[in-house]
């Protein structure tokens, strides 16, 4: 069977499409990056936010109009939350709901009569196939809090991880296929070894240990999962200087309206601790924006604090009424009008801060991981620092997968990536 995987949403989702393409390549199936030749096609939505649901029905759609013939199976967070809804939606043939993904692939095989073993075959590291060169590892599922906002939580359920052994012999197979990069992913990574007496320090140390992969990074971790001890596991070059703390609002008012954990006092603390013993180490986040009862007041806390604390990179969410979380009966729900602004205005700040932290870079020379070709008429690739900064090169020498010491040259005209001229040309034109 030729299978066609698609992913809206996550890192998470992007994991477990990794999951299952490599457990179908070692059944014998064959693995179609375009649905219009697939026999199967399997797609991993997401529900983070309404426009989110919106956008996985649209995709279900899409797919079904595109190869109508196709079987298709539909999982993760929308088709958790909306199963009934999700059945009856023209061109679907299975749901599985999160708690039933690890079993995905044999449900798949069970529900179309599928033989469960074509032929054994050693197969490339299956995200080579999908175009990518860093593996996500999903490291656990689930999440014990209950942020006011959040439905993921809901979706997904209570908090399951891995063992250190399964995740470490997972990354030992990637990187003997040629993964130079991987990245930990989960729905609260922070709180990996909660139901099993372990921790993500734990975890860390063993992968450093007990692998040799040369690049890992974490995908989002709650600030208030960060040990006093945490940032010496940094000492080690192999853990990549980037990380993504979410703090979705600057205003310790509406901060508490969401029931997070942390405040703006402490995730400056961290902040300020990481940046004193890493130089340039690179902070993202996660904001929302228009949460409800949101005042002017609180939003002007909100722009001030993230234009202080300063960020490589920031993830913007308009606030979107969720059922069945505790925010959707909140007083107080923001004008679309006023949210839309709001966004504005944060978009415009964060590309400002972008831009500034490019420019710290520039003369550096840093090990990139190359990617694919942005441009193949103008020879152009594009890859990542350790930092978590796109990379653009004209160096003729480059391959994909491969990593390479190139020089910071000027950050682009868009202020979004760092320019790397190798050959000495008017390339700056392209940028």
């Amino acid at each position: 069977m030729n299978i066609n995987f698609q992913a809206l949403g996550c890192r998470l989702n992007e994991a477990e499409l990794e999951t299952w393409v490599s457990q179908f390549l070692k059944l014998g199936h064959q693995v179609t990056t375009d649905s219009a030749e697939a026999d199967i096609m399997i797609f991993n939505s997401c529900a983070v936010t309404a426009e989110a649901d919106r956008k996985s029905r649209k995709q279900i759609g899409r797919l079904h109009r595109n190869n109508p013939r196709a079987k298709m199976v539909v999982t993760g967070c929308h088709a958790s939350l909306n199963q009934e809804q999700v059945k009856n939606y023209l061109g679907v043939d299975m749901v599985v709901s999160n708690q039933d993904k690890d079993h995905l692939v044999e449900k798949t095989l069970d529900h179309f009569n599928l033989p469960d073993s074509v032929s054994q075959v050693d197969t490339e590291a299956a995200l080579f196939l999908r175009g990518r060169h860093r593996a996500f590892i999903k490291v656990q599922d689930g999440c014990r809090y209950r942020c006011t906002y959040c439905i993921v939580t809901i979706a997904r359920g209570a908090e399951r991880s891995r063992s250190i052994d399964d995740i470490v012999n997972e990354i030992n197979e990637l990187h003997r296929h040629g993964v130079q990069e991987m990245a930990i992913t989960g729905v609260h990574v922070g709180g990996y070894g909660s139901d099993t007496g372990s921790s993500l320090y734990a975890l860390l140390n063993e992968i450093l240990a007990r692998t040799e992969i040369p690049r890992i990074r974490l995908a989002s971790v709650e600030p208030w999962d960060i040990p006093d001890n945490f940032f010496n596991l940094f000492r080690d070059s192999r853990l990549m200087p980037h990380m993504h703390l979410p703090i979705q609002s600057g205003s310790d008012s509406v901060l508490r309206r969401m029931a997070r954990r942390c405040k703006t006092a402490e995730f400056t603390r961290i902040v300020e601790k990481v940046r004193g013993e890493i130089p340039l180490f690179n902070i993202t986040t996660d904001l929302i924006v228009g949460f409800p009862g949101e005042t002017e007041q609180e939003w002007q806390q909100t722009l001030d604090y993230v234009e202080r604390t300063g960020f490589g990179h920031m993830h913007i969410f308009t606030y979107s009424r969720r059922e069945g979380t505790k925010a959707a009966g909140l007083p107080g729900q923001i004008d679309p009008t006023i949210k839309k602004e709001r966004s504005r205005q944060m978009h415009q700040l964060a590309a400002q801060l972008k831009a500034k932290e490019l420019e710290k870079h520039l003369g550096n020379t840093y090990p990139v991981l190359w990617e694919q070709q942005a441009n193949r008429d103008a020879g152009l690739w594009t890859g990542y620092t350790p930092h978590y900064h796109k990379m653009v090169s004209d160096d003729a020498g480059i391959r994909a997968a491969e990593i390479s010491d190139v020089v910071v040259d000027q950050v682009s005209g868009d202020g979004l990536k760092l320019v790397n001229h190798s050959r000495q040309s008017e390339l700056h034109t392209c940028f």
